[in-house]
């Protein structure tokens, strides 16, 4: 209490409000708790109640509670009556539940955010224990007992401000009294942080772990809030505390194909219990992911308006019969009938505040839910109506009323009935136009689907009776053409997507009907989308297989065919008649000798082509593809003949040229110059041959850059799904909270699963690199294959993760 007050004073201190001297006391009419809200806010709210009567004062709290839901301020199990009565412990929870909002989640939603965590206390002790390990004699596994010492507060300050004062000194101290009392001056002179703890406050075994919290929250807005995933390791590695988690269940059924785009169909058939008169689950939804449908062994359901606000008869009657005479007084009933008309009055505010029905089939999904909620809580409070207006039945039939009491009370009743059938009837009218619209929506989808799978299965059947190239041009626009198909797939596996957790309200007279043709339909729907997404799959990798093929197999054809060129034009421009120069003569024909030597060198790369050109026609399957490659092929071979019966007509004619000169000395030098320029290339083409040929040398950079590749996705892929089971396996998910609460674990999950396809197609491709490289490689080929196997089994892990958490999201 002392800790919250000081706390409290110090918020209305910032607007020059007066500080309040009792807690418990101060806030029970509300004033002091809205000019909280609106100081912290840093805006007017709302008018304030004048009267000074109960009636006022509740009005006062429910604005201040309702400013707070509004905010996604936690409040469990408060009431506006609580507080007006003066309750302790649950103002303190409401001090605390402003606290946690707007000082400590506010102080640290950027540093949460970064590390894609949504525990705070999580996150404070990560930093607590990262900026205090240089410090033997302190260690923090908790905001309680860590800290009694005082050891702890000094470490944290000294950590990030070492030349205030000497660690020594605070070694020295004996008492924990004073070692607090040096850290809170400390704190108090130099960082402006207020004393919101007393050093004997703190110095028990157990401190107050929600004062201690608040006060290191202010620490860690004033400090560097640095904090590291190894701190947030080490920290979720520490023993847990004992606590009931409480398990959700659910019957979930998958059936996937390894393909790139996402096939992965599941239902999850989820109960809806909720405590009211019939025992019936009321409605069914169905998690539908890809187009896909799973029976569920439990088919009946009741209408909506069967399940809530429809009390059975037997209860009808006993809420309108009277009690025993005496058993009920005027000032109880007034208390009750006070207490039921301030939540009536809430209720309707709540219906009123609901926005109109939207057109968009999420936003009125969530709608539905949030509506779905909202009736229970009438449903729990239908029982405090009839309790109310059979305690005024009862005063009635005392008949010791005097005429005016008995005319207030019949007129009380009057009105608390009226009231509550009208929010009652509106509720339910709601409720049965937003799951119209729903339905008519979600038709709308599915209409839509079919009509994009009829239009892609006859655009799929175009593309695959057209045959591959018959250019390398060709292949490139049948590439781009085949991307856009892709394009395509992944927006309508948006589309899908949004398909997820239909809901499906039936009554018991068409319950199986009606879900036995929806069953059929989505098992349609589905069979197609996942023939679709395996048949373009199965595409792009045959497009990239002929394009890589055929492009290696056009530079080769190009470079030879470069190099043929230029040895037809160096033959063209020999001279061979007329030379009489000796000179001249050793060079035509050491040139003679060397172009032969490089055709005997250069006539394996013919066998080359030739091997590829089969490889590409293996693959494409093309009669025409295969004349204009036989005809290519056939050119070189031409052109190579022609250019060796050229150098033997050269040949022929210097050794003419030569015997004419009739010099013996002359012949010898020209023999002996031929002789050893054919050796030395002959020589040097052997050696050639012997060391690793241009090919291998390509062939390595191109595996250098498919594994480039194959790490750049993998580390992609699995930095992704860190972050994103940093925020699914929050401690958030085992607690039950009010939809509101959750509005923000919502937003972060549904972030996750829009940015799961993309992931996904990145492991696809990391697959298949991994694939390649294990095919090129000797030595690395274990480790590659064993990487890209344990990333798709922790990918399988993760999808189911993810579907679970969605799971929970959708049932709160």
């Amino acid at each position: 209490k002392k800790t919250f007050t000081k706390w409290v004073n110090l918020q209305l201190s910032k607007t020059g409000k007066p500080p309040v001297e009792d807690l418990f006391l101060d806030l029970c009419d509300g004033r002091r708790l809205l000019e909280l809200l609106e100081g912290l806010s840093g805006h007017p709210l709302v008018r304030l109640e004048k009267g000074f009567t109960r009636v006022h004062s509740l009005n006062n709290v429910n604005r201040a509670l309702q400013i707070l839901q509004k905010n996604n301020v936690d409040l469990v199990n408060i009431g506006a009556a609580d507080i007006v009565d003066g309750n302790h412990k649950l103002i303190l929870g409401l001090i605390w539940s402003i606290i946690l909002h707007w000082q400590v989640k506010d102080v640290m939603k950027d540093v949460m955010a970064g590390l894609q965590q949504t525990n705070s206390e999580k996150i404070l002790l990560s930093w607590v224990r990262q900026n205090t390990r240089r410090y033997p004699e302190v260690n923090v596994v908790n905001f309680s007992g860590s800290w009694n010492d005082g050891l702890a507060f000094n470490a944290l300050i000294h950590s990030h401000r070492p030349e205030l004062f000497d660690w020594s000194s605070v070694e020295k101290k004996t008492s924990a009294i004073d070692r607090l009392e040096h850290a809170f001056s400390t704190a108090e002179q130099h960082l402006g942080i207020q004393r919101l703890l007393d050093p004997e406050d703190v110095a028990v075994p157990h401190p107050d772990k929600k004062s201690v919290i608040m006060y290191v929250t202010s620490l860690f807005q004033v400090l560097p809030q640095t904090v590291s995933m190894e701190a947030i390791e080490e920290v979720e590695s520490l023993p847990p505390a004992s606590g009931n988690t409480r398990v959700m269940t659910e019957e979930h059924y998958q059936i996937q194909t390894q393909q790139r785009f996402s096939q992965q169909i599941t239902v999850s058939v989820a109960q809806g219990r909720v405590r009211s008169p019939s025992p019936q689950p009321r409605y069914k939804s169905c998690a539908y992911t890809q187009a896909a449908y799973v029976k569920s062994p439990e088919q009946k359901r009741r209408r909506f308006t069967d399940q809530f606000l429809s009390p059975s008869q037997e209860e009808l009657q006993r809420g309108l019969s009277p009690l025993p005479p005496g058993s009920i007084s005027l000032e109880s009933y007034q208390a009750s009938l006070e207490e039921v008309l301030t939540w009536l009055l809430s209720a309707e505010d709540g219906l009123q505040a609901q926005p109109p029905i939207s057109n968009n089939v999420e936003d009125v999904k969530e709608q539905f839910h949030t509506h779905e909620g909202y009736m229970v809580e009438l449903t729990t409070h239908q029982g405090n109506v009839g309790r109310v207006l059979r305690a005024g039945a009862a005063l009635l039939a005392e008949g010791k009323l005097s005429e005016e009491e008995d005319s207030e009370v019949r007129e009380q009743m009057n009105l608390l009935n009226s009231r509550w059938e009208h929010l009652r009837v509106a509720s339910m009218e709601r409720q049965s136009r937003l799951h119209e619209v729903l339905m008519d929506l979600q038709n709308q989808q599915l209409q839509q689907l079919t009509d994009w799978l009829d239009i892609t299965e006859a655009r799929i059947k175009r593309i695959g009776s057209q045959p591959l190239g018959p250019d390398l041009e060709d292949i490139k626009h049948q590439v781009e053409e085949h991307k856009l198909l892709q394009e395509d797939l992944e927006l309508e596996q948006v589309r899908v997507n949004s398909l997820t957790h239909m809901v499906v309200v039936v009554d018991e007279s068409t319950g199986d009907c009606a879900t036995a043709a929806l069953e059929s339909k989505l098992q349609v729907l589905g069979d197609r989308w996942a023939a679709i997404c395996r048949w373009t799959e199965e595409r792009w990798i045959l497009l990239q297989e002929v394009l890589l093929k055929w492009q290696h197999f056009t530079k080769e054809q190009c470079l030879f065919d470069s190099w043929l060129t230029q040895k037809e034009e160096m033959v063209r421009s020999m001279k061979t008649s007329n030379i009489k120069d000796q000179a001249e003569v050793s060079a035509c024909l050491r040139l003679i000798a060397m172009l032969k030597a490089e055709l005997e060198a250069k006539h394996p790369t013919m066998d080359k082509l030739c091997s590829m050109s089969q490889d590409l026609l293996f693959s494409i399957k093309n009669k025409d593809i295969a004349s204009k490659l036989e005809a290519r092929l056939d050119s070189f071979a031409q052109r190579w003949d022609r250019l060796v019966h050229s150098l033997e007509i050269n040949s022929s004619q210097l050794s003419s040229a030569v015997s004419a000169t009739k010099q013996p000395e002359f012949t010898q030098s020209v023999t002996t110059t031929t002789t050893k320029v054919t050796r030395e290339k002959v020589s040097a083409l052997r050696q050639a041959r012997e060391s690793p040929p241009p090919q291998k040398k390509r062939q390595v950079v191109v595996d250098s850059e498919l594994r480039k590749r194959f790490d750049v996705d993998f580390t992609e892929v699995h930095s992704y799904m860190t972050r994103a089971e940093a925020i699914l396996q929050s401690p958030e998910f085992s607690v039950s909270r009010k939809d509101g609460s959750i509005q923000e674990l919502h937003d972060k999950v549904q972030a996750i699963e829009r940015e799961r396809p993309e992931k996904y197609r990145k492991l696809q491709e990391a697959t298949r690199t991994a694939q390649t490289l294990a095919e090129q490689e000797g030595s690395r080929a274990d480790d590659i294959a064993q990487a890209a196997d344990q990333l798709n089994q922790r990918w399988v892990g993760f999808c189911t993760l993810l579907a679970d958490r969605l799971a929970w999201l959708a049932y709160q």
